[in-house]
Formats: structure tokens, sequence, C-alpha cells
């Protein structure tokens, strides 16, 4: 005699799984919303990534085609864009990108802070390289990214320091003010975490928000083109030329070490109580 079917209560279902091709998915309810999720248009810093700093090698090397914010934290006056220009040509004198037991210990706390920050203001953590709207050699990569309801863009900064602060160091307001710049960003949370030979004073990081300053940004732009243009070959080979057929000094001269301001000055931006 055949043996009967398993019964399955009428479902379609044998041994728990069905025999209807996709019975498991509501689709009348669940295409429109695919539908609408496929024609929804990136947003435009969506567009303009360039690369992952989890492939060091490839975010390196299109770092170097640019101005970065660390470039930009340092663009604070005529003589520090030569003394910018100088590294960008002849590669760094005191210390490679490498860096040093401080910057070790900033890149193993980073991770440990961004999540802090993304459990306190649900920033999501970063590690892309965005170029600017209007020039692809203007570079950031921000610690942190998220985009409200409305459409803005917010970002956060991350730092670690072994002394107090007294305000934001001008320094990493520049660089927080570029990366606003190229993501077009209405502002940053700036989070900072004190340590003492390397451990943390405080169970949890301090930080306060920075708001956009067109004016100051206005200025970066112009002192990053300046350096761009300073460290573009054929403007160096023309400087060269002119050098030499006037007998004059070295174009190399244009780009001799300056001391450099000193790292993140004695101007300290207050902007408001801690987040």
């Amino acid at each position: 005699m055949a043996s009967r079917p398993h019964d399955d209560g009428g479902r379609g279902y044998r041994g728990g799984v069905t025999d209807t091709p996709f019975a498991l998915f509501d689709l009348e309810s669940v295409a429109p919303h695919v539908e609408e999720a496929l024609r929804q248009a990136p947003l435009p810093h969506e567009t303009r990534i360039v690369a992952d700093s989890g492939d060091r090698v490839a975010w390196l090397r299109a770092r170097a085609q640019g101005i970065t914010a660390t470039d930009a934290a340092k663009l604070a006056s005529a003589a520090s864009v030569r003394a910018a220009a100088w590294e960008k040509v002849h590669g760094h004198t005191r210390r490679g990108f490498g860096g040093s037991r401080f910057t070790d210990h900033g890149r193993e706390r980073e991770p440990v802070i961004a999540a802090w920050a993304h459990r306190e203001h649900g920033i999501t953590p970063s590690t892309l390289l965005f170029h600017a709207d209007l020039d692809r050699r203007h570079l950031a990569t921000p610690d942190g990214l998220r985009v409200t309801a409305g459409g803005t863009v917010e970002l956060c900064e991350i730092k670690t320091t072994s002394k107090p602060w007294r305000g934001i160091p001008r320094g990493y307001l520049r660089q927080v003010w570029w990366q606003q710049y190229v993501l077009g960003a209405e502002r940053t949370l700036v989070v900072w975490e004190q340590h003492a030979d390397f451990v943390p004073v405080a169970p949890d990081p301090q930080c306060r928000w920075v708001d956009r300053d067109d004016d100051q940004i206005a200025i970066l732009v112009g002192y990053a083109n300046q350096l761009l243009e300073a460290i573009r070959p054929t403007a160096r080979s023309s400087r060269a030329a002119a050098a030499d057929q006037a007998g004059g000094r070295g174009y190399e001269d244009e780009f001799l070490p300056v001391e450099p301001e000193p790292a993140y000055d004695r101007s300290f931006y207050r902007p408001g109580p801690l987040a």
C-alpha cells in the first residue's frame, strides 16, 4: 500500500520547509519598500568616497595626492604654508608618518572612544576618505559621521592628550573646520580623552560640539590652494629655471625649513558648555 503523505496540517510545509517558493516572505508588503530604497539617490558625501583606511596602502596613496585635515591643521600663516610645502616636497624630517608612542596610544584608544561616541551620541565610526565637492584634491577622513533625519551631516573627531585642555587647541579646530568643508557638515563633536602615562584618568572622555565656521573655512581653503600651487611639479620646475637664469638662489630656498608654529598654539576655542 502506498505511503500516505506526511500530514503538515494543511500549511504546505514538509519537514518544516515550505513547498511554495517565497511563501516565507510577504512580498506584496515588502516590495514597495525595497523599490523605494533602490530609487533613493545616495547622499552627496557618499558620492565622494575616495578610499578606506582599512586598506592602508591605498588610503595613504590617496592622501598623498592632496591636502588632508592633518595638513590643514598646520596652515595658519604664509610661513606655515612654506613649511608645509617643504615637508610635502622633501618628506618629514623630524618624524615619519609612523608616529610615536603617543600616536600609537591614540590608535589603540580610538575604537574605544568611538564606541562611546556611538553609544552616547549615535555617531557611527568611519574609516572613509572623502574629497570635497569642488576640488578632488581637498581630502578628509573623519573619525565618525552621522546624518540627521533632516539630512544634516554631523562629524566626530577623536583625540587623546596627556594634558588637560582649557579649550580645543586651535590646530585641532582647523582640522575640524577642514573636515566640515570637505564633507559639507554643519557641526562636529570633538571627543578627547586625557591620560597619565597612557592610562585614562577618567572613566569617560570629554566632548564639545564645534559649529561650522565658513569664514575660517575660506581662510583654510585659500592656504590649501597656495600649498597645492607651491608643490605642483610644473610650478617648481618654472621657479628652478627662473632661478638658474637669474643666477640667484635656487628655487628650493623657497622651501627651506621654517620653524613651524607650535603644533597646537595657545589660542583656544571655547564653544560653550561640555556636551
